[in-house]
């Protein structure tokens, strides 16, 4: 499947805010908001109009498959599932987006960027309920386990993250087993559970406009 490739801090550039598609990064000082928080491009620092409400949105949505790392074909199908569901179809499409294997095994702490979380999975580390997965965008319910599995926990990588593991929390509708490297879904998350860099009503206003 495709996927972008450029550089990820001209992503956060673009959008004005700290999206965190790097981990550590993104917290320190080299982050590229804290040493150049100006759009990339040879116009980056001109002096822009009041963008439109049409702008407002797009740019919304364009921050939501950013930090999900998904594309606009996918991202599209995702907010049309969320629209068929009974609730908020807000609430809707960022459940689903947090469902996803790779965003599961990023908010566990066993990577410290979705994309990295988006490479181990795709190399075939984890197992979801006892049965190898290396898709990313596989959508989990609630009650599943994914864990790493036996043969992969001898890695270095994995010998690495579980002392970080201790060190970490979880948010609440995940639990997780340092010692065993594995994790369950709780349920599923509300919105005051995420802590997000967007405003998720502006991309269904963007679909529905």
């Amino acid at each position: 499947m495709a996927r972008y490739t450029g550089p990820v801090c001209r992503l956060c550039r673009r959008e004005g805010v700290k999206l965190f598609l790097k981990g550590e990064r993104c917290v320190g000082p080299k982050c590229a908001i804290e040493r150049r928080n100006t759009r990339p491009g040879q116009h980056g620092q001109a002096r822009g109009r009041k963008p439109s409400g049409y702008a407002l949105q797009l740019r919304e949505k364009q921050k939501v498959r950013r930090t999900y790392g998904v594309l606009e074909r996918q991202f599209q199908r995702y907010f049309e599932m969320a629209a068929r569901r009974p609730g908020k179809t807000s609430d809707n499409l960022l459940q689903m987006l947090e469902m996803r294997l790779d965003n599961v095994v990023y908010r566990m702490g066993f990577a410290d960027s979705r994309a990295q979380a988006r490479q181990i999975v795709t190399h075939g580390h984890f197992q979801v309920n006892g049965r190898k997965s290396d898709i990313p965008s596989m959508i989990l319910r609630p009650e599943m386990e994914v864990a790493v599995r036996e043969g992969s926990k001898n890695l270095e990588y994995f010998k690495d993250r579980a002392l970080l593991l201790a060190q970490k929390s979880v948010p609440p509708w995940l639990r997780l087993d340092t010692n065993a490297l594995s994790g369950r879904i709780l349920a599923l998350p509300s919105r005051q559970e995420l802590t997000l860099p967007f405003d998720e009503a502006l991309v269904v206003e963007y679909y529905q406009r």
